[in-house]
């Protein structure tokens, strides 16, 4: 069987094409399509080998997400390429009513669009993406692969917020997000046969979205996202966990209709970006530290001390740890982001061998000294893939 995944943010799209039938799913090729609705939007198209195939299409004008849409479909429909024969979706947010992944029918659209209020600046591109894509592949069937599926298994103590029972009862709970992520790293450290399989282990998914879940035996009992992405650790260009009083002074402040006002900050110019006054790139930052910027400077050790601290309570919560998993684009190339985050953690058994850190390497790899009690991983946050897997495993089924 041939999936296209389609992996869609609020200014880019990414799109995977994987062959499936024998084993694992393999990628046959990837794009995406950057920048939309900005002045410079980029068009990447490579097939498994990284030969590029994205033509003339390199530099585009793609304003919004079914412009987008369109460059996809005229990509992955050229006579030569295999005939996609389903699709499978990354969805933030499935709301209060949808707790698996799922075949997209009415219904399930239905549902989407009424969890569209947990998830405002998430939520309403996949859902225009899903709708353009089933017009243009009226004949497959798709898929809604959920980001909060595998934070199932945590316990209601982990996700009941002390509020009154009538906002719990419309679905307000902490959901967790990066689920994908975290469920395929589960999965290869299962079939890794030189790592023995860690029963206590946190998984640090560190990009320009940034959490840090627990698990016990492969299942999550705790995460440091909430009802929505925007809690949690520092981020690129959310802050994280915030008094509920600051919110409510800074509604205070903001003039006319401040709820978007606050909404956008939160979610576009708060985190690393409003600390260090840089772009939202974590190379860019570091460099500017480097060079003595102040701004810079405070950003880096506020965003490592916070995503430090949640490994810290998730010890305590565990009662110790066999395993501490970095993944993401910070995590698995920022080599002294995971020098900074483990510095101190010595008295837990945790000790990161240098040469091993700062050694290049795109696959799973250990990264903890051979003294360490604690095992220090990098793997590979392979989301998509994991779309895939959930999208063979329903179509087999007729789910």
């Amino acid at each position: 069987m041939n999936i296209l995944v389609i992996n869609s943010g609020s200014s880019s799209i990414k799109f995977s094409l994987f062959k499936t039938g024998e084993g694992e799913p393999r990628s046959l090729f990837e794009g995406e399509v950057t920048g939309i609705g900005g002045e410079k939007a980029a068009f990447k198209f490579r097939d498994a080998e990284g030969r590029n195939l994205d033509g003339e299409h390199a530099e585009v004008n793609v304003k919004t997400p079914v412009d987008a849409i369109a460059l996809v479909v005229h990509a992955v429909s050229k006579p030569e390429l295999p005939k996609v024969e389903a699709v499978g979706y990354r969805v933030v947010h499935p709301g209060p009513k949808l707790d698996r992944h799922q075949r997209i029918t009415d219904a399930v659209l239905k549902d989407l669009e009424d969890a569209v209020v947990f998830a405002p600046l998430h939520d309403p591109a996949v859902i225009e993406v899903i709708k353009e894509m089933m017009a243009k592949f009226p004949d497959v069937h798709h898929y809604a692969c959920f980001d909060t599926v595998f934070h199932q298994t945590m316990p209601e103590t982990a996700t009941t917020y002390p509020l009154p029972m009538k906002y719990r009862d419309q679905g307000v709970r902490r959901y967790g997000f990066h689920g994908l992520s975290c469920e395929s790293i589960v999965r290869q450290l299962q079939v890794e046969k030189t790592t023995l399989f860690p029963k206590r282990m946190v998984i640090a998914h560190l990009g320009s979205g940034c959490s840090v879940t627990a698990l016990l035996d492969g299942l999550s009992v705790d995460t440091t996202m909430g009802l929505t992405p925007t809690g949690g650790v520092v981020m690129g260009t959310r802050p994280g966990d915030l008094d509920p009083g600051l919110m409510l002074y800074l509604l205070r402040q903001m003039q006319g209709d401040p709820i978007p006002a606050l909404e956008k900050m939160l979610n576009h110019d708060a985190g690393m970006v409003a600390l260090s006054g840089l772009p939202n790139d974590m190379k860019t930052v570091r460099e500017a530290a480097a060079k003595g910027d102040p701004r810079a400077n405070l950003a880096v050790e506020i965003f490592t001390r916070s995503v430090k601290k949640a490994i810290g309570s998730f010890i305590a919560l565990l009662g110790g740890l066999d395993a501490v998993v970095f993944a993401g684009g910070i995590g698995e190339h920022d080599t002294k982001s995971r020098e900074e985050i483990l510095s101190g953690l010595g008295s837990f058994g945790i000790s990161i061998n240098s040469e091993l850190n700062t050694a290049k390497g795109n696959a799973l790899r250990r990264l903890s000294a051979s003294q360490s009690l604690t095992a220090v991983l990098v793997v590979p946050a392979k989301e998509d893939w994991m779309i895939a897997v959930h999208v063979e495993r329903m179509a087999r089924s007729n789910e």
